[in-house]
C-alpha cells in the first residue's frame, strides 16, 4: 500500500518546444480537454491513494498556486519553490528534504499510468535506492533506453538513438530517503543547489547505488512536443 507515501511532481518545466501550440505557460498547466495537465495526474495520485504532494515549481509558479491552492482532488499540497532553475536533481533534492520518508516522483508533464503500491513493493523487496518504472516502446528514436539485468538490476542508461524496441524511463520513480545522504557520502561533499537527477545521480552513481526497474504496460504519453500534445487532446477524452 502507498499510505502515507507522499509524491513529489516536478511542475517547473517552462515548455519550451510547445510555445507554438500553448501561451506563456509552465508546461504541466498546458490545457487538455479544458484542464491543465497536471489536473490529470492529480486524479490519477488520488485513484492511487496518494493524500499529500509536494509539488516542485518555478517558472510562474504563481499560476500553479493560484489553481490547485493547498487542497486538490482531496490531496494536501505543499510547494517547494524554486527562485531561480535548479536542475530536476535540485528540484526533487529541495522537496525530499520537506519530506521525512521515501517518496514518489512524477514528471509533471508526462503521465504514466503505474501501479504506484506495486512499484513500492518492488522497491522494498529489492531494497532499492531508487526504483525505475520502465515503459517498452517500439519503433523511437525521442528516449534513451534503460538496460536491466539480473534481478530487475539497472546496469546501464543508454542515448537516444532508432530502436526497433526497448524500455524507457518512463520518468516515476520511488526514492529512498537516505538517496541524497548516500550520494555526499560517495562523494565526499555536499551536493550542489543545482543539478540534473539524470546526469549527476542516475548515470553517475550507478554502480555504488542499487537502481531496480520495473516493467509497467499502461498507458504512457509524454506532452513534450506538439504532436504528443495533440495527441493528449484526444487519448483524455
Amino acid at each position: 500500500m502507498v499510505k502515507g507515501i507522499p509524491a513529489i511532481v516536478l511542475a517547473g518545466g517552462l515548455g519550451t518546444r510547445l510555445r507554438s501550440v500553448i501561451s506563456d505557460m509552465p508546461k504541466p498547466m498546458a490545457p487538455v480537454c479544458g484542464k491543465p495537465f497536471l489536473h490529470f495526474i492529480f486524479l490519477y495520485l488520488q485513484k492511487q491513494g496518494i493524500t499529500d504532494v509536494v509539488l516542485s515549481v518555478g517558472y510562474r509558479s504563481e499560476t500553479i498556486q493560484e489553481f490547485f491552492g493547498s487542497k486538490y482532488a482531496d490531496i494536501n499540497i505543499r510547494y517547494a519553490i524554486e527562485n531561480e532553475p535548479l536542475g530536476t536533481g535540485g528540484g526533487i533534492a529541495q522537496a525530499m528534504a520537506m519530506i521525512d520518508s521515501d517518496a514518489f516522483v512524477l514528471n509533471g508533464d508526462t503521465f504514466f499510468d503505474v501501479d504506484l503500491s506495486g512499484l513500492y513493493e518492488f522497491h522494498q523487496k529489492g531494497n532499492c535506492d531508487i526504483a525505475l518504472a520502465l515503459k517498452r516502446m517500439y519503433h523511437f528514436d525521442r528516449y534513451g533506453t534503460v538496460e536491466v539485468g539480473n534481478q530487475d538490476r539497472v546496469l546501464q542508461f543508454h542515448e537516444k538513438q532508432y530502436r526497433t524496441e526497448g524500455l524507457i524511463n518512463g520518468g516515476v520513480y520511488v526514492l529512498s530517503k537516505y538517496l541524497f545522504k548516500k550520494v555526499e557520502e560517495i562523494e565526499e561533499s555536499p551536493l550542489p543547489q543545482k543539478f540534473s537527477f539524470e546526469k549527476d545521480i542516475l548515470e553517475k552513481h550507478l554502480l555504488p547505488l542499487h537502481y531496480h526497474g520495473k516493467e509497467f504496460k499502461g498507458y504512457f504519453i509524454d506532452i513534450g512536443i506538439p504532436e504528443d500534445y495533440q495527441k493528449a487532446q484526444e487519448d483524455f477524452k
